[in-house]
């Protein structure tokens, strides 16, 4: 197993958080964390399995790149790069590192999903707590954003407020949200979010089916 630099592995732990990068992380796999007890089959850039079922009345299942504008393309700045050419040292891998950051913070989001009733799985990372509950958190794709990695674009960030507060022992643990979807952007210490959702309903991803290549 080839073991790239902090710096590329960083870019590349970046770039898991869109699907068309995942091919990317084998040679980041040195880098990845274990899963917290509760957890023990996830890892850092894990996805959480889109094709789990649970059918709602009142909420639309979503998947993660319904938060992608089709016409975003994620890829542009590495249309003339070669990663496997570059060191820590290299220029060119801290520009593109600037550049690729700057380009996720103002990653653009789908104005169309505003107000909808959705229902969406995804990774708890608590923002506000009291050591027993959870009363804000940010809703992220894949195991380890924001937390071991830095967060993917604001297109790929939710920021959650539950109706109700949830068990302080689900940080990073897996959860189906259900609420009203809002695009609004939202800062905070662990990320920038560009929507926001009314949880009204939190409860754990039970996953039925083995996780995704």
């Amino acid at each position: 197993m080839k073991l790239r630099p902090a710096l590329l592995t960083g870019l590349l732990a970046l770039l898991a958080a869109v699907p068309l990068f995942v091919w990317l992380l084998p040679d980041a796999q040195a880098q990845r964390g274990a899963a917290p007890a509760a957890q023990p089959a996830y890892q850092v850039g894990d996805r959480l399995n889109p094709a789990q079922r649970a059918g709602s009345d009142t909420f639309t299942e979503i998947e993660w790149d319904d938060l992608l504008p089709p016409e975003w393309d994620p890829q542009a700045l590495f249309a003339d790069v070669n990663l496997d050419e570059m060191l820590d040292s290299d220029p060119r891998a801290i520009d593109l590192m600037r550049r690729l950051r700057e380009e996720w913070d103002r990653a653009p989001v789908v104005e169309k999903m505003n107000g909808r009733r959705i229902r969406i799985p995804g990774f708890v990372v608590p923002l506000e707590g009291d050591g027993r509950t959870i009363r804000e958190f940010l809703l992220v794709p894949y195991f380890g954003a924001c937390i071991h990695v830095p967060p993917p674009p604001v297109n790929q960030l939710i920021h959650v407020m539950p109706d109700q507060p949830i068990p302080a022992k689900w940080n990073m643990v897996p959860v189906w949200v259900s609420g009203i979807l809002t695009v609004a952007r939202i800062d905070s210490a662990l990320g920038s979010a560009g929507y926001q959702l009314r949880g009204i309903k939190v409860e754990e991803y039970v996953d039925t089916e083995p996780l995704p290549e």
